[in-house]
């Protein structure tokens, strides 16, 4: 148990009964819909699957839209607060990310050269039924050759083009800072030249380390810790053309996409667990550690991007990320194009954090 989980009541959150419940409920649901037809795995701090059913099966039945009361009065019968503390002693903390909005081709032009990649045929997910021995337990995916299975290349080597034919592009950019920041974030919409727009979305990843641009940075003393934003980050990479890809390539993971359906312009990608992600409502945890769709009450008093106002508002897990380690972290959704970006590059703020448990749910305190 990395955590404590500490029983709390709903008048002991700040904030509770002003939020928007009715828009928690939609992005709820919609878990919840998901998790009817096939079950998430139940995380390390034992909140069990099972234990969201009852509340799974009433949401699925609803069929209007709840008013902000009534949606309220559903988290409160069907859900208990509990305080997470990570056992360390640290701070809970939030970070956010959204969705680019990029300008695009389908072929290579003298304008856009940057190529976003599908899935190489040579990539093979690792499990403990075919890890080589002596592998890395940390990495995810490797390559496979005649000798068996390989640790995969890292970001400079699969952007020195040592995939060939293995990899097709699914489109070009212009800048490879925006394809950094599309790696980054997990998804992306691509404009294309005629206006329509494209979804890609993260479908394999080569399975190195990943390594923050903003913490390179700090490193190298090139930005004080306190200034890191995505803001300060493109600038600074502006600013120093002839370094981008020192800087970039540090970062060793590579990320694969796929294309994905822009079903609802209103709703983000189809995230890890299998449902749209919602503007300042779905939440990336760690998956090791929490169910998917455990509902998450978050204050953060000093974070105000959201709306100009103190944040504290009920969030679902519905994603996650390799930079999303412990119990108390998370990634916010800020939804997708600039507007978005401008509101996820700022946000690095302490939080705390509070699970919703189910009431039939046994919880070790």
């Amino acid at each position: 148990m990395s955590a404590t989980l500490t029983p709390a009541s709903f008048a002991d959150l700040a904030g509770w009964e002003d939020d928007l419940h009715d828009e928690a409920f939609q992005a709820f649901q919609r878990s919840a819909i998901y998790g009817l037809q096939q079950s998430y795995k139940t995380g390390a701090l034992g909140i069990a699957f099972d234990s969201f059913l009852p509340a799974y099966r009433a949401a699925a039945a609803v069929t209007e839209k709840l008013p902000p009361t009534e949606a309220r009065q559903f988290f409160e019968r069907f859900f208990a607060p509990f305080h997470v503390r990570p056992l360390d002693g640290e701070s809970g903390f939030v970070t956010s990310y959204y969705e680019p909005e990029i300008e695009a081709s389908a072929v290579r032009t003298e304008r856009f050269t940057v190529p976003l990649l599908s899935v190489p045929d040579d990539l093979v997910k690792i499990d403990g039924t075919n890890r080589p021995d002596g592998m890395d337990p940390y990495l995810a995916f490797g390559r496979r050759t005649e000798n068996g299975v390989v640790e995969y290349h890292d970001r400079a080597a699969i952007e020195g083009g040592i995939l060939g034919d293995k990899a097709k592009a699914i489109a070009f950019v212009s800048d490879p800072v925006d394809a950094f920041f599309i790696h980054v974030q997990g998804s992306a919409r691509l404009v294309m030249p005629d206006g329509t727009v494209r979804r890609i979305t993260y479908a394999a990843k080569s399975g190195q380390r990943f390594t923050g641009p903003g913490k390179m940075l700090i490193e190298l003393g090139e930005l004080p810790a306190d200034e890191v934003t995505m803001q300060s980050i493109r600038a600074w990479l502006a600013d120093n053309p002839h370094r981008v890809g020192e800087i970039l390539h540090r970062n060793r993971s590579y990320i694969f996409f796929r294309e994905a359906e822009v079903a609802d312009r209103n709703l983000g990608p189809i995230a890890a667990a299998k449902v749209p992600l919602m503007r300042g409502r779905s939440l990336a945890v760690d998956r090791l550690l929490h169910t998917f769709g455990t509902p998450f009450f978050i204050q953060a008093p000093s974070l105000t991007a959201f709306n100009n106002a103190p944040f504290q508002r009920l969030m679902i897990a519905q994603d996650t990320g390799s930079a999303i380690i412990g119990p108390a972290r998370g990634d916010l959704f800020a939804g997708s194009g600039d507007p978005a970006g401008e509101i996820a590059g700022v946000v690095r703020h302490q939080a705390d954090f509070y699970a919703l448990v189910p009431r039939s749910a046994e919880v070790a305190v």
